[in-house]
Order: structure tokens, then sequence, then C-alpha cells
């Protein structure tokens, strides 16, 4: 039913896995390989059409010295901060109360109500595109954060509650009758305990819609313009001219922009592993 481990197999296929194992690494790893090394080349090799032989010159400091003294891209990352902070914090709070609500009272319609959040995540969001963006300009919302984090809100909150209510109902419930029986309200059962007990899977979706969020780029060109709302994905299109695209410090503003994340789940990386595998040994 399950793979046989590495170990238990044969010294040339315990070889073979070894020698493959690098080559497959490298060629994932390639593409951002290849970002990283056109990050510090000049424009010159650009021009020249050196895209792949050794950089004529190492222009670390002046390539991303340019991204931030001489470009917008501290607005765009502020931006995204704006955007994507307030939107994990919104989703978190209306997912918990959500799947609170949905995984330990049992009325009529629930799982109806349950099935709505999950059918939610099975429309492909290129359908919404013209109509959320239509709703946007008829909301005086178009090319402004608030309509962003609104919409990322309500997109990602589907998902977040089908983690949180199966979350919640892996808890122990005789804790919830006990604390009914002492007197304790709901809000109080869901503040004082059942929240703390979803500490781990709240640490697990933070960085799981940090990232999804942070690395938008769709809804950000469809839903804004300009360096007032726009977050850094799509602002890194900036450094496109009308002729020619500089490819050095887009790709200096690509490494730039990936490093929130990267340092968010390193952060993180106890909590959202915890999260993750909570349950999975008894």
């Amino acid at each position: 039913m399950f793979p046989t481990p590495i170990e238990k197999k044969s010294r040339s296929y315990q070889m073979a896995y070894q020698g493959l194992l690098p080559v497959v690494l490298v060629m994932w790893l390639l593409p951002l390989i290849a970002v990283a090394v056109f990050s510090i080349r000049p424009d010159s090799d650009f021009t020249n059409g050196n895209y792949w032989g050794v950089p004529s010159s190492f222009n670390f400091f002046e390539n991303y010295g340019k991204v931030f003294f001489e470009s917008d891209m501290p607005r765009y990352l502020l931006n995204s901060v704006f955007i994507t902070v307030p939107t994990v914090l919104g989703t978190i709070a209306l997912s918990s109360m959500t799947g609170f609500a949905l995984g330990i009272y049992k009325f009529k319609g629930n799982l109806l109500i349950f099935f709505m959040f999950i059918a939610g995540n099975f429309v492909p969001f290129q359908i919404l595109m013209v109509p959320v963006r239509d709703l946007t300009v008829n909301m005086n919302l178009y090319d402004t954060k608030t309509g962003l984090i609104l919409f990322h809100i309500a997109f990602q909150t589907g998902f977040c509650t089908l983690f949180m209510r199966n979350f919640i109902r892996a808890l122990p419930f005789p804790l919830i009758e006990a604390a009914r029986v002492e007197g304790v309200r709901e809000w109080q059962i869901f503040l004082y305990v059942v929240l703390p007990l979803m500490k781990p899977a709240l640490a697990a979706l933070a960085v799981l819609i940090f990232t999804f969020i942070w690395n938008d780029y769709f809804w950000a060109v469809v839903l804004t313009q300009g360096p007032d709302a726009q977050p850094v994905t799509a602002g890194i299109t900036a450094f496109n001219s009308q002729y020619r695209a500089a490819y050095h410090l887009m790709s200096a503003g690509s490494i730039v922009a990936a490093l929130p994340p990267v340092l968010m789940f390193f952060l993180m990386q106890k909590h959202f592993i915890a999260g993750l595998t909570l349950g999975a040994v008894k």
C-alpha cells in the first residue's frame, strides 16, 4: 500500500537515486538561479545578447540600489504589507468563527452552508475577473487597497473555513461540554477554550494565506493600477519601458519581493509544521 523506503531498496537503486536527486534539485532551482544571476548583470549584457554567459561585471549594489532608491519599489512593498497583513488577520478571524460555528453547533443547514464555502474554491477565478472588476468600480473600490483586501478576504475565507472547521471537529468535545456545565458563555468558550487549542492551525494558516496573498499577481493587475495601490508583484512590471524591458532590475525586484514570504516561513516554521502534522500520529 505504501512505497518501499529507499533504505530497503537494492544498492543499485539507491545509487541511482542518490545520483539523480542532485540533478533534479538543480533543475528545480534553475529558474531561481537564473533570476539571481540576472539580478547582478549589467544592462549591457542584455543589449549584447549575453543572457547565459558569465556576467561581464557584477553590479549587485548598482542594480539593487536602483531598485530601492531610484524606483517606486519601497512604495510597492509597503502596499503589499498594507494589503497582506489585514487580509491575513481578517481571513483568520472570520474563518475561526465560521469554523467554530460549523464544527461545534448542529443545526439544520449546517452541511449546506459548509458546502457553499467549499463550492467557492472550485470556481475558476478567471471567470470572476469581469464581474469582480465591475463590482469594485460600482462600489468606488477600484484601484484601492481596500478593494483588494475585501476581495481577498472574501475569496480566501472558504478555504480557511474548511481548514478551521475540520481542525475544530478534531478537538476533544468534552472540554466544551465541561465549560458549558460550568456556565461559561459560548463566546468565552471560543476565546478561552477553543482558540488557544487552535494556535498551531492558526500559525499554519497564517503562513499559507500570507504566501498566497503576497504572491498574487492576477488580481493585483485586474483590480489596481499605478503605485498608489498596486502590490509589489504587479509593481515589478514598472521596470518595463515602452520599447525594452530592464531584465536586470526586474530580476532584482523579484528577489526582493520573494524575501518576505521566505522570511515568514522560517520564522513560523516550527508552528507551521506542527499545524500541518497535528493529529497525524496518535
